[in-house]
Order: C-alpha cells, then sequence, then structure tokens
C-alpha cells in the first residue's frame, strides 16, 4: 500500500472522528436533551419531597390504628404442616405475647430448673422465633404461612391518592402563575403599542393569504424609500 492511500485514509479517519465528536456535541447541546437532563435531576429531587411529605399524611391518617396500617393482615388457614408455624405457637401471635412464648418454649425443652439457673436460653430461644416468624404491626406472622396484606395494599392507594392530589394542587398553581404572567405581559405589551402605535403589528385575518416574497421585498423596499424621505414617482 503506497504513503498516499494511507495518508487518505488517516485523513478520513480523522475527518470522520471529527465529523462524530460534532454530531455529538450537537447533540448534547440540544434543548432538548438539556431540558431532559434537568427535568430528571429535579424530578429524583422533587420525588424525595413528595415521599418524605406523603409518609408524614400516611402517619397522621393511621395514628389510631395500633400497629399502623402494616397490622391489617389475614393469615389464610395452613394448607400443610410446613405452614403451621412452631409447636406450641401457632401460625401467629401478638408481639406483647413474645416473652412470654420464648420462656415457655424455654422451659418446655430444657426444663424450668435449667432455664432458671440459665436465664439466656430464653433469648436464645426468642432469637429463634424471631427468625422464623416476621412482624405485621402488632403481630408475628409464621414465614411459611399465606398471609393477605391488606394493609400494604391501603397503603399503596392512599400514597396513590396523597400524590396525585399533590401534584394536581401543584400543576394547578404553576398553571395559574404563568396564566398571570401571561396576562402581565400582553397588558404590559399593550400599554407599550399605545404609546408607540407605529410599531404596532398589523393583524392577521383569519383565512387570509400570505404574502408572497416578492410582496414582502416590495413593502420593505418601500418602507425604506419612505424613511429616507423618497418619494415613489406615480407609475406612468
Amino acid at each position: 500500500m503506497s504513503d498516499s492511500v494511507k495518508t487518505e485514509k488517516k485523513k478520513a479517519l480523522k475527518e470522520k472522528r471529527k465529523r462524530l465528536w460534532a454530531e455529538f456535541k450537537a447533540f448534547i447541546n440540544r434543548g432538548n436533551a438539556f431540558n431532559l437532563a434537568v427535568g430528571v435531576v429535579i424530578g429524583g429531587a422533587f420525588n424525595a419531597i413528595v415521599t418524605a411529605f406523603t409518609n408524614i399524611l400516611l402517619s397522621i391518617c393511621t395514628w389510631g390504628v395500633p400497629g399502623g396500617l402494616k397490622g391489617l393482615i389475614t393469615v389464610l388457614p395452613a394448607a400443610n404442616d410446613a405452614q403451621k408455624g412452631m409447636e406450641g405457637i401457632g401460625q401467629f401471635f401478638s408481639a406483647d405475647q413474645l416473652q412470654n412464648l420464648a420462656r415457655s418454649q424455654a422451659i418446655s425443652t430444657y426444663g424450668e430448673s435449667t432455664v432458671e439457673n440459665t436465664p439466656t436460653l430464653i433469648e436464645n430461644v426468642k432469637a429463634t422465633i424471631l427468625s422464623k416468624y416476621t412482624l405485621h404491626g402488632t403481630t408475628y406472622t409464621y414465614n411459611m404461612s399465606a398471609v393477605i396484606d391488606w394493609g400494604t395494599f391501603i397503603n399503596a392507594v392512599i400514597s396513590f391518592l396523597i400524590i396525585a392530589l399533590t401534584l394536581f394542587v401543584i400543576v394547578k398553581t404553576v398553571a395559574a402563575l404563568n396564566k398571570k404572567r401571561l396576562e402581565f405581559e400582553a397588558n404590559a405589551r399593550e400599554a407599550y403599542y399605545q404609546k408607540h402605535p407605529e410599531e404596532r403589528p398589523a393583524p392577521v385575518v383569519p383565512g387570509a393569504p400570505k404574502p408572497t416574497q416578492e410582496e414582502l421585498l416590495t413593502a420593505i423596499l418601500a418602507e425604506l424609500k419612505k424613511q429616507n424621505g423618497e418619494v415613489e414617482k406615480p407609475a406612468e
């Protein structure tokens, strides 16, 4: 391969790189891409605000519910031995019964005298129970049991309604502010045209044909002659 061919290929490759870089810079400098990036960043920050506000309202709405909405569950009957839970405890129990159940389990396993001499056995049994049961509000349920979590569903519905209402109020507020801004600009523009009527644009007649390029050039030329004090001679 001759040197001239290699030079031409290097030159073509260099031009291609320059063209790709120019296209990339044009893409990232586009208004749409920039606005999209700004929208994503602001949307992420705004999502944190809406989530925090929603959690506050949910806490207020569920103030009087013991354990909150997470405690609204339905434990389905055991369909097999794996769902029956630990012997002597069952599929679920109240959170305030945890200590007594742990003590009873420890006594039944190690004996009362051993438990009295070694109190840490109760804590060991409690840890075993907690590893097999999950707390829903104020109720522990066996991990293998089938549970209908009504609280999570209601929580999701309430969160959706609160977020939708919050966004609706924000959108309405922004729309009202934008309307006032447009009205202010229109009033300011009208006041300016009243002081300078010569600069008011000609009204656009709906359905009227648009002037051609020749007509626009003729009108511009006539206006320039008028400003220069030239009088157009009538055609003979």
